[in-house]
This record gives structure tokens, C-alpha cells and sequence, in this order.
């Protein structure tokens, strides 16, 4: 595994199109203007029906839809799109890549943001071997956080690796990987944030408990572990290393781990992200088998 965290070459001369306009996709273009890699009339975004949500893009980015495209259509938006997201929801990937296989030129960069869906899936679905970036984002990616499973199609040249590689850095970092770990990927990263937050919710449960108001818990628990995270990243020790320091024997922080080692705190955890990246590669077995018929 590579970590990438040097920006690379600017992208502003492409045309970049989404083809698909949920929070993800609004993530990385925000990101891309927000790092001034291109200006919004390079980026135009598309959806199957929802106007009201491209209206609100546009006002809020400036960015080319079929609202205010210069009479382009959706299908020509693609067309002249040096980049391509695919950025719709699971359930209607297969048959919306479908859709734009008449569409796609040999020149154009396709970057998938569909989790499970396969580098090969997406080849059989154009009926054609492309420049095809799979992206495993998190949704940290919101505010520039987030961390970014990136695997490469062998059609993929370095120029274009390097546009990926820019374009996932301007949301946070990027992991570089073998397509095969990208389920891993998912499970440590991916759903990452979804743990955090559930353990913050026991905890500012067992902050009420303890007679806490519901704001001061509030603080209390995103502070904590934001000062966690953060003494993780700027000292470079390792967790184990600054749990230990700050357990005192026989102290109270002592009392609150024997408690979670009691309770199987740990083996959960590990259970938890294994069963996420086997749910990712069922779902990408789905998707294999949808894509293969």
C-alpha cells in the first residue's frame, strides 16, 4: 500500500462531469473548487430526475447543469466530459452505466464511486476496457477528512493517476491499492466513521447517566475525541502507546478499560470492520453476478 499526500498537477483545462448528485459527489466538487483546481464552469453534474437538487448545486457552486448548461442535455454533458464520476446510487449502477455505454469515449477518465462495484463489472457494463479509477471515499470526505480508497485499471496512465490522485486529495488523503484490498478498505475506512460515531453515542449516553446536560456532553465527548484523534496524528505514537501513558494502575481510566476488556470491547471492534468488508465483497459478488448475465 502507497499513501498518497502530495498534490498533483493541476486539472483545470478538463471538462469534469458527475453523473450522480448525492453527498459524495457535492464532497469532491467542492473540494475541487474549494482547492481552486479548476473553475465551476468545468464542472457540470447530472441526475435521472431531481431538479430541485441540481437547481441547489447550481445556486450553490456554480456548476453547469441541464438548468443552466447552455441547452446542453445530460447526454452531451458526458459526451464532452474528460472525466466522468460515477457517483449514482448502487441499485441503479448497472443499469445507469448501461445507459451511457453508447455515450463514453477511449479518452475519457471514468472514476467510480460505487462501493462493491468491480473494475471488471464496470468494463463489462461498457462493453469496452476504459481509464477506470475505483474510489472507496468516506463520508469525512464532506469536510476535506475524509480518506480515499484509489485502485487503477491497467488502461490508466500516469497523467491520469495523477488528476485522480489531485482530485481525492482536495477532500483529505488517499490510499493507494490493489483493487483485492478495496473490500478491506471499506471495512477499516469506509464504514469507519459510522463506529466512531456509535461509540460516541454510548458515551454521551453514560454522560447523562453520570448527570451531565445533554450540551456539556455534547462538548465533552467531540472534544475528547477529537483531542484523541489529534494526539494520535501530531505526537506519531501509537495508540496502545498513549493509552498506556494515561492509564494510571489503579486508577480510574484503569477501572473503564478492564470494563471494556470485560465486555470484549476489542474482539467486537475487530469483528465488526471483518463483517463490513465481507458485507462489501457479498455486495460485490451481487454485483458481479448482476453484470455477468
Amino acid at each position: 500500500m502507497v499513501l498518497s499526500t502530495n498534490p498533483a498537477a493541476g486539472i483545470a483545462s478538463l471538462q469534469l462531469c458527475f453523473y450522480g448528485a448525492g453527498s459524495l459527489a457535492e464532497a469532491l466538487a467542492r473540494g475541487i473548487l474549494n482547492k481552486e483546481l479548476t473553475a465551476p464552469s468545468q464542472v457540470s453534474m447530472i441526475n435521472r430526475s431531481n431538479r430541485e437538487r441540481l437547481a441547489e448545486l447550481s445556486e450553490r457552486y456554480g456548476v453547469h447543469t441541464i438548468l443552466n448548461g447552455a441547452d446542453l442535455t445530460n447526454e452531451q454533458f458526458l459526451q464532452r466530459a474528460d472525466v466522468i464520476f460515477l457517483a449514482m446510487k448502487p441499485k441503479d449502477a448497472a443499469a445507469a452505466i448501461e445507459s451511457i455505454r453508447p455515450l463514453v469515449s477511449d479518452n475519457q477518465l471514468i472514476i467510480s464511486l460505487i462501493a462493491g462495484l468491480s473494475i471488471s463489472s464496470i468494463e463489462r457494463l461498457l462493453d469496452r476496457k476504459l481509464p477506470i479509477v475505483r474510489t472507496m471515499p468516506n463520508t469525512s470526505s464532506t469536510i476535506g477528512l475524509g480518506a480515499t480508497g484509489i485502485s487503477y485499471s491497467d488502461a490508466v496512465s500516469p497523467e491520469q493517476r495523477a488528476i485522480a490522485e489531485a482530485i481525492f486529495q482536495s477532500v483529505g488523503i488517499n490510499a493507494i491499492v490493489d483493487e483485492s484490498l478495496q473490500d478491506s478498505i471499506t471495512g477499516v475506512s469506509g464504514s469507519g466513521p459510522a463506529y466512531v460515531y456509535y461509540f460516541m453515542e454510548a458515551m454521551l449516553t453514560a454522560a447523562e447517566k453520570l448527570g451531565l446536560d445533554s450540551a456539556s456532553a455534547k462538548d465533552l465527548v467531540v472534544q475528547t475525541v477529537l483531542g484523541a484523534a489529534e494526539m494520535v496524528r501530531l505526537t506519531g505514537e501509537t495508540p496502545q502507546d498513549l493509552r498506556r501513558k494515561v492509564t494510571s494502575p489503579n486508577g480510574t481510566t484503569q477501572a473503564a478499560i478492564e470494563k471494556l476488556t470485560e465486555g470484549g470491547f476489542s474482539d467486537i471492534v475487530v469483528q465488526a470492520m471483518l463483517r463490513s468488508s465481507e458485507r462489501a465483497a457479498e455486495i460485490g459478488a451481487d454485483f458481479e453476478r448482476s453484470t455477468s448475465k
